[in-house]
């Protein structure tokens, strides 16, 4: 397909309806199963991918209500989400879309200071004690939940914060998923969206360079609407 110009997380739910929009848009549209994903060839040269989430193969009918009704089955029957800043953390334990069980926290970590000499050096300790701190919390509720999680753990936040709390001991048996997702500071809010959007499609699109067809504002395809 090429370099993708968008790429978005579309709901199982929406999923029809988005394949539906995006043929208003770009014209009559072949879809073909490759490469375990759902792919959509437009008679203006416009083309989009789709791929189950947690990884999942799709070997079904080349057919958008197919895919979707594979992506609703793919939440695992175990699985977790792991969610850690400097700011806060949050942890949920699933079953398919549904929430087990649940914890946010947020632990304060003094900022950085333009302060020089021992003064700085005092706050950089202070600083790293907090965060030290922060991530103990997170790992002891992140043990209490997942520790003897069958399914993956798909994580989000901070690279660092996340290996952090993952290199506790007790947690390194966890299946981690490959995908991390870019998250503010964990509040519930945030986690909720956060599990939305692992159970989403994972959608690439390539927009050919000519006009698309008919002649539409181009939000819907973003959107997925």
């Amino acid at each position: 397909m090429g370099s993708p110009d968008t790429s978005l997380l579309v709901p199982a739910d929406r999923v029809e309806r988005w394949v539906q929009n995006f043929q208003g848009r770009h014209g009559t549209t072949a879809l073909t199963v490759l490469d375990a994903g759902l792919q959509g060839a437009a008679s203006d040269g416009s083309a989009f991918r789709m791929e189950l989430p947690f990884a999942t193969g799709y070997a079904g009918l080349p057919d958008a209500g197919a895919f979707a009704t594979a992506a609703r089955t793919a939440p695992p029957a175990d699985w977790g989400v792991l969610l850690v800043r400097k700011g806060g953390f949050a942890v949920a334990r699933l079953a398919g879309t549904r929430t087990s069980a649940s914890k946010v926290g947020q632990r304060h970590v003094q900022g950085r200071t333009k302060a020089g000499g021992q003064s700085q050096q005092r706050f950089a300790r202070r600083r790293d004690n907090q965060a030290r701190q922060a991530y103990e919390a997170a790992a002891e509720h992140a043990v209490r939940l997942l520790g003897d999680l069958s399914g993956p753990v798909v994580t989000g936040g901070d690279a660092g914060a996340l290996e952090a709390v993952l290199d506790d001991p007790r947690l390194r048996r966890l299946e981690v998923a490959d995908r991390r997702l870019p998250v503010p500071d964990p509040r519930r809010a945030v986690l909720e969206q956060a599990v939305a959007d692992a159970c989403s499609v994972v959608v690439e699109v390539h927009n050919s360079d000519g006009p698309s067809w008919p002649d539409r504002p181009g939000a819907d395809d973003a959107a997925g609407r």
